[in-house]
């Protein structure tokens, strides 16, 4: 609109150059008085609308300044809010890396303590098959004992009746 307002304008003036021109030529060829007062009241008239467009295209301009004003200022606001929004994401990006690198350690912790269960889990199924090995052998042990144990505890009652015929016989 500026740019249409300054071509008016131009053309306005260069109109009112040439027909200036022309009046003044036209009144050294003894222009007749009203034909000279017609071009008078156009040039008038001309220069009428050049000042209207003058302060139109002043306006316009104010008005544009204004607007890149406002406008420059809203994208310095929203330039501010994404840089302090890129800000806060780069602070929230190294929080998630950080706890990310917290939990990847805890993890390698409890990994290496699983590790350390197992083989301890191992040693304790090995411990677990000796001791079944050696409770066996000694519930072995323990049977062979009762055995011998039944076979005294038989040979002592057989002593013992042996000794109640015995007895009687050398007492009398």
């Amino acid at each position: 609109q500026l740019l249409e307002a300054k071509a008016s304008l131009s053309r306005a003036q260069a109109l009112h150059a040439l027909q200036l021109q022309q009046a003044k030529a036209q009144m050294n060829n003894m222009v007749p008085k009203k034909q000279f007062e017609q071009l008078q009241t156009s040039l008038r008239e001309e220069q009428c609308k050049a000042q209207q467009l003058q302060e139109n295209l002043h306006q316009q301009a104010e008005q544009t300044c204004r607007q890149l004003a406002r406008t420059q200022e809203e994208h310095e606001h929203l330039l501010q809010a994404a840089v302090e929004q890129a800000e806060e994401l780069e602070q929230n990006l190294r929080s998630a890396e950080a706890a990310l690198a917290e939990k990847a350690a805890e993890l390698k912790d409890a990994q290496a303590q699983l590790s350390r269960n197992k083989l301890l889990i191992k040693d304790l199924h090995e411990e677990k098959r000796g001791f079944a090995v050696a409770l066996q052998a000694a519930e072995l042990k323990q049977k062979s004992t009762e055995e011998k144990n039944q076979v005294l505890e038989e040979q002592a009652s057989a002593l013992k009746q042996l000794i109640r015929k015995i007895t009687p016989a050398s007492l009398s």
